[in-house]
């Protein structure tokens, strides 16, 4: 069993910041070729402008900007991966928001915004990536494996909290087709997984545990492994699901949160 993704080629969205910075510096480090993907340009450039992308002849990163909500963006970071590495073999959807809501307000317009931001856009960029690796096993006579999904969810997608109820649909709903997806692409060789992710040392959360000190108390407590896992650890999960060793592997969600969501939910934190 191979877990190696040297050679690979990825698209990884969301790579400017956070979880999603940690995936594609993970990948780049192991040797598969990356396609940092966010609409903030300025993180991007802090993040590839030091690691080859001005000498873009002798490096395995590569760079794009643009608004994933949009059809015709979705379109061009594929070209621009292809032209960068001539194929694409693993799309990681690590892009994603997290807004608070009221659950009670008619016109707030959470829900429709998040399935917009971390449901509809990794649906749209599964269905042009998967199309690419089909037409690129059928060009190579349909040996070997043919690509690989991998949507980032979080364990809110079965939890409920009252302010992130719009997270928690998104999540759900983004799950869901993950299924679906696997489903319908399974006889072109395409799998499709997700991660459901606890509580990661991300910049958002170094930046909540500033202003509330207290929170990672109340993480680790609710956390059977007593800790918050470190982005890196999520960056390794997901190399397995992009792997070979994988290979038999499809439609699963992998619950990775220190145990979190074995303890009764009136005790846990919900994120």
């Amino acid at each position: 069993m191979s877990l190696s993704i040297a050679g690979k080629t990825a698209i990884v969205t969301g790579a400017a910041n956070g979880v999603g910075r940690a995936i594609a510096r993970h990948f780049a480090d192991k040797g598969a070729n990356v396609m940092f993907a966010d609409m903030d340009e300025e993180g991007l450039a802090r993040e590839v402008g030091q690691n080859g992308a001005v000498d873009e002849e002798n490096s395995n990163i590569r760079c794009f900007t643009g608004d994933l909500r949009e059809k015709l963006t979705l379109a061009n970071l594929l070209s621009a991966t292809i032209d960068a590495f001539d194929r694409v073999d693993v799309l990681v959807n690590a892009s994603r928001q997290v807004i608070r809501s009221d659950p009670l307000n008619p016109d707030d317009d959470a829900v429709e915004e998040l399935l917009q931001q971390n449901l509809m856009t990794s649906l749209r960029l599964s269905q042009v990536v998967a199309k690419r690796m089909i037409k690129q096993a059928e060009e190579e006579g349909g040996e070997g494996p043919v690509g690989s999904i991998i949507n980032l969810s979080s364990i809110l997608a079965s939890r409920a909290h009252p302010e992130l109820m719009a997270l928690s649909i998104s999540n759900a709903a983004l799950e869901q087709m993950t299924r679906s997806l696997a489903v319908a692409l399974a006889r072109t060789g395409i799998r499709v997984n997700a991660v459901a992710m606890g509580s990661v040392m991300s910049a958002s959360m170094q930046d909540r545990l500033k202003e509330h000190p207290d929170f990672r108390h109340v993480i680790e407590t609710g956390t059977p492994l007593g800790r918050i896992a470190s982005a890196s650890e999520l960056a390794e999960t997901v190399q397995f699901l992009a792997s070979d060793g994988a290979g038999f592997m499809t439609g699963q969600v992998l619950t990775v949160d220190g145990g979190r969501t074995l303890l009764d939910p009136v005790t846990a934190p919900a994120h």
